[in-house]
């Protein structure tokens, strides 16, 4: 894998996650091909290191999701990161290409997302769900399709294709949540990206923020639908988003 690396010092690493692969190693894989130990061995051929490099995993991505990823390289790097993922304060935002024409320019979707652990889905279960905010602001139309920027206010699984979903506009390739297939083969790609990662340094009194569109190799076939005009519209989105951006739009919950 060509790691792609957006940001690096001491403590941290921030990457971009090609859609496809594990965050973390469960086993099903040849060793050595999740994003743990992919950076595990970049970090110790760079830094000609005698044994493992120490990687610590703060969150992760679904396997078909790709996009941007913040990883650890000192255990009080990992230690304050997770607290930030605790608190609140470590911000993710998403670009999604949602079917059909949402013509609303931003709002909020709340359901009570409950997981069926033995199917893997989520359904919206008023009585045993958890309450799941998602806000979300239209980029643009895109042929068939809507071009959203979501963020998760909760963290749920599946939240962003599970509410989009509930609101009538799954995901193009996400078939379990209803969407039309679009990638071939038996493997569905949701075309859902990692962009955006708004987080306090742990070392430092500043704030990084992390950003990467879907382009190039690391893209399933679901970007490729019109991959030109998708690059090019989240490019010029993300031009204005910045931490006060990330923050007036988790407070549109407000």
């Amino acid at each position: 894998m060509n790691l792609e690396v957006l940001y690096e010092d001491n403590h941290i690493i921030g990457v971009v996650k090609p859609a496809g692969v594990l965050s973390q190693s469960d086993g099903s894989e040849p060793a050595g091909e999740d994003m743990l130990s992919v950076i595990g061995e970049y970090l110790r051929v760079k830094y000609n290191k005698p044994g493992k490099a120490f990687v610590g995993l703060v969150h992760r991505l679904d396997r078909n999701v790709g996009g941007t990823m913040l990883f650890a390289k000192t255990s009080k790097g990992a230690s304050r990161l997770s607290a930030e993922m605790r608190s609140g304060s470590f911000k993710k935002g998403y670009f999604a290409l949602a079917e059909g024409y949402i013509d609303t320019k931003n709002g909020i979707l709340r359901h009570f997302l409950y997981k069926d652990e033995q199917r893997n889905i989520v359904t919206n279960n008023p009585k045993k769900g958890k309450e799941s905010i998602l806000a979300y602001e239209t980029v643009g139309r895109i042929g068939k399709y809507t071009l959203v920027f979501a963020l998760p206010i909760t963290g749920r699984t599946h939240q962003i294709r599970a509410q989009l979903a509930f609101s009538g506009h799954p995901l193009a390739d996400d078939v379990k949540y209803g969407g039309k297939r679009v990638s071939k083969g038996d493997i569905s790609f949701p075309a859902l990206w990692s962009s955006v990662i708004s987080v306090k340094h742990p070392t430092k009194d500043e704030n990084i923020i992390l950003k990467s569109i879907p382009r190039g190799e690391n893209i399933s076939q679901t970007w490729k639908i019109q991959e030109k005009q998708v690059w090019e519209m989240c490019e010029e989105y993300l031009k204005g988003i910045d931490k006060d951006e990330i923050n007036r739009l988790y407070g549109i919950r407000n």
